[in-house]
């Protein structure tokens, strides 16, 4: 059994902060049902792996192990339908623009009238309040907004985005500690609550630490220079003769180690780098000392170097080379998968480990309405009130 097996969780996201919430909970064995528009279904359908490969994986990564009902809740009998099912679930997850949910009466105050121990999570893009609060967006918006895409690349440069979805998977993940954590309360109060977040905040919480650091000083951080905007010390990416390795800080117990393994032993007496936590301008400098160093060895050759003095480091993977590391197997953060109609696969698995009650992640996203007829008979609908629905296009 799954840590929340017997929890029904309704999925009406789209894309990747609300559907990635609601896989994390099927993960841990929620009974998530997929709530989409009929014959459109959630946008991330539509986008391709490329232009030659028309398989979704946006789609097929945040919606494994999910069961899909089309429901056109704008319809007055898809909304009663929808209300229907929120009086047998636990949990509703959406990431629409606030009030869309309302206007169609679907919204919270809707669900908890017809089951009040319901927990409503709900993410939008730059909160429920504020001047701007109505402001469509995604992901971008999040990181621009947030402040995160001012610290990525160098001085002089021109701002760039990091190359993932991760304000809305940030998002996401708020998103299901405030539905876990509304789901303990209700253990004892017996009643739901509406849960909101969104990918403005979420990215500002990310930054805690950054963030706090300006309020502190009154310095904004600026670009990260190939390591941390804050950070000093030794901390950065640096290239090697085929690739790059990232230098995780060097503490004291270290030090004569690192440099002895980077054949400079000189450099342990040279008092700018004593400390472990010396400024970004010092950091510059021995970094311009380490480049033509490490440009003579390959990245490998510098692992096994760094390696063996227990200095901390990683190579600079992408995503082809991360797929190789044993760690992403063993662990179970990627797995093979025999999908019925692509046939063996790789795909992304969860990861939390948990001793007692394991996640076990879905493996196969569910085609668009697949259990429609299914799930509202499970409600109480029979065949005739099915085919009423369908002629009124409402399924």
């Amino acid at each position: 059994m799954g840590a929340l097996d017997g929890v029904r969780v309704l999925d009406v996201g789209l894309l990747v902060q609300g559907p990635q919430a609601a896989l994390t909970l099927a993960d841990m064995g929620a009974d998530v049902i997929k709530v989409e528009l009929p014959r459109l279904g959630d946008q991330g359908r539509w986008l391709p792996a490329s232009m030659e490969d028309p398989r979704p994986p946006w789609f097929i990564g945040c919606n494994r192990g999910k069961r899909s009902i089309t429901l056109d809740l704008r319809v007055a009998a898809g909304a009663e339908a929808f209300l229907k099912l929120i009086e047998t679930s636990d949990v509703v997850i959406s990431n629409f623009k606030p009030g869309t949910l309302e206007e169609w009466g679907v919204g919270y105050e809707d669900a908890a009238a017809r089951n009040p121990r319901i927990v409503y999570g709900m993410g939008s893009t730059l909160g429920p309040k504020g001047p701007f609060a109505q402001r469509e967006g995604a992901d971008l918006a999040g990181q621009a907004a947030g402040g995160l895409i001012s610290t990525t690349g160098v001085d002089g440069g021109e701002p760039t985005p990091v190359g993932a979805t991760i304000a809305d998977h940030i998002g996401a993940q708020n998103m299901t500690a405030g539905v876990l954590a509304a789901l303990f309360s209700r253990e004892r109060s017996g009643v739901g609550q509406k849960v909101e977040v969104s990918l403005f905040g979420s990215q500002i919480y990310a930054q805690a630490s950054e963030y706090t650091a300006y309020f502190l000083t009154g310095e904004v951080p600026g670009p990260a220079n190939y390591g941390h905007p804050v950070i000093g010390a030794a901390y950065g990416i640096i290239k090697t003769s085929d690739g790059y390795v990232a230098l995780v800080g060097v503490p004291p117990a270290q030090r004569d180690a690192f440099y002895d393994a980077i054949e400079m032993p000189e450099l342990a007496a040279d008092e700018r780098f004593h400390s472990p936590f010396f400024g970004t301008q010092t950091r510059n400098e021995l970094f311009e000392i380490l480049k033509p160093i490490f440009e003579k060895r390959t990245t490998a050759e510098w692992g096994e170097r760094l390696a063996a003095a227990g200095c901390r480091f990683a190579p600079v993977n992408d995503y082809a080379q991360a797929s190789e590391d044993p760690h992403a197997w063993e662990n179970g953060y990627l797995q093979m998968v025999d999908h019925p109609e692509y046939g063996e696969i790789r795909m992304v698995g969860n990861p939390i480990t948990m001793s007692g009650t394991p996640v076990e992640p879905g493996q196969i996203a569910p085609e668009l309405g697949m259990n429609t007829e299914e799930l509202l008979l499970e409600i109480g609908y029979d065949w005739e009130q099915i085919g009423e629905l369908r002629d009124g296009g409402a399924i």
